[in-house]
């Protein structure tokens, strides 16, 4: 058996699982409770268009058939919207298959890849599971990544740049200006990734969106997704926008078949449902509007979000709130995973949820405080 295993890289032995956070049913049967408010994976609270939810159920009758391996249909749809050609498209199983096989394709023979610190902890481990070297560079006072110390990072054998941008779990984000000076500084040797998953909740006017520059720089690839605002997590589906060639590359190493009939489909409905987009997104607005309200009259300091989620600080140990307030119902991300020790990332839900997330919190902080 250890001669089976020889041959698995070094990485990989001494890398750690990405652990997710328990699911709504196990918190429930473990501490015994009727109600549990999950806000720790940045979820839509509001879910699919209901016309998404049509169209899943009028595909389910199809799933004996494989998928269209090219994912034609939501293509089309993408390259009209972008004006883009459908060779610059690449649609994935989730950003992380597009991730996975971004890493498996470029670092093949190692390399190094800079990323911010805290940011999406899966660039980690995919360029860990590749046996790829990652280079952090913390975030700024702010929050924010630090353009000019990444470009300073770079060697000879950096292959790829991450800028997670709004950032995960800072929720923090990086004007158009910053960003398209420093593509002027990176050799177009390198890949600078821009993860834009959370780009539809974006509210300020001084955002990165990146397409018309893919013309302008072959190195520029943004990824972005289905799982946040169009509410398909559970469908697992996203896109990325770039150079025609490394496009081709990827669809050579991807499966055949790697996104599921309806997820293309529902994608496609999910695009089209413009009403319901804006629905979600004036609800993300007026609920961190709240939130910020709320945390302010509490005390607490916070960050304020471009996103979804957003990142505050409780003043005590990230992982014992995180235990107490999902023994009283409340799933939310402890900060210890950023090395943020006592802030906790809460997902912005409905008000009924903030209400009872505030609420919890309340007590919590209250007993600790006896």
């Amino acid at each position: 058996m250890e001669k089976l295993f020889a041959g698995i890289l070094e990485s990989v032995k001494n890398m750690k699982r990405y652990k997710a956070g328990k699911s709504i049913n196990e918190v429930k049967r473990e501490y015994g409770l009727d109600k549990i408010v999950k806000l720790a994976s940045n979820e839509n609270p509001l879910g699919p268009a209901p016309e998404v939810i049509e169209t899943i159920k009028s595909e389910a009758a199809n799933v004996y058939l494989y998928p269209d391996s090219d994912s034609r249909d939501l293509k089309e749809l993408l390259s009209q919207h972008y004006n883009l050609p459908a060779e610059r498209i690449f649609i994935g199983n989730g950003s992380d298959e597009i991730l996975d096989l971004l890493m498996t394709l470029l670092l093949e023979n190692g390399g190094q890849v800079i990323q911010g610190d805290p940011a999406f902890i899966k660039y980690e481990l995919a360029v860990k599971s590749r046996g790829g070297e990652s280079i952090k560079v913390p975030l700024d006072d702010n929050h924010r990544h630090q353009l000019d110390k990444m470009a300073a990072a770079v060697t000879e054998d950096v292959k790829v740049i991450f800028i997670c941008n709004p950032n995960n779990p800072t929720g923090t984000m990086l004007s158009r200006e910053g960003i398209e000076d420093f593509l002027e500084d990176i050799s177009d040797d390198i890949l600078v990734v821009v993860d834009q998953a959370y780009i539809e909740y974006i509210t300020s006017d001084d955002y990165f969106d990146g397409v018309e520059l893919l013309a302008h720089y072959p190195n520029l690839f943004l990824m972005r997704t289905f799982s946040k605002a169009y509410g398909l997590a559970g469908m697992r589906i996203g896109y990325a926008l770039g150079n025609a060639r490394l496009i081709d590359y990827l669809n050579r190493i991807r499966g055949p078949f790697n996104v599921n009939r309806m997820a293309q489909q529902a994608a496609v409905t999910a695009f089209e449902a413009e009403d319901h987009l804006k629905k979600c997104q004036e609800l993300n607005k007026t609920e961190k509007e709240f939130l910020y309200k709320e945390f302010s009259e509490m005390g607490l300091e916070y960050i304020k979000t471009e996103t979804n989620f957003m990142m505050v600080d409780t003043g005590l140990n990230a992982v014992e709130v995180f235990k107490e307030l999902q023994q009283k119902g409340v799933i939310i991300r402890p900060g210890n995973q950023f090395a943020m020790e006592s802030w906790i990332r809460v997902t912005i839900g409905t008000r009924e949820e903030n209400e009872f997330f505030l609420k919890k919190l309340k007590e919590l902080l209250a007993e600790r405080r006896n």
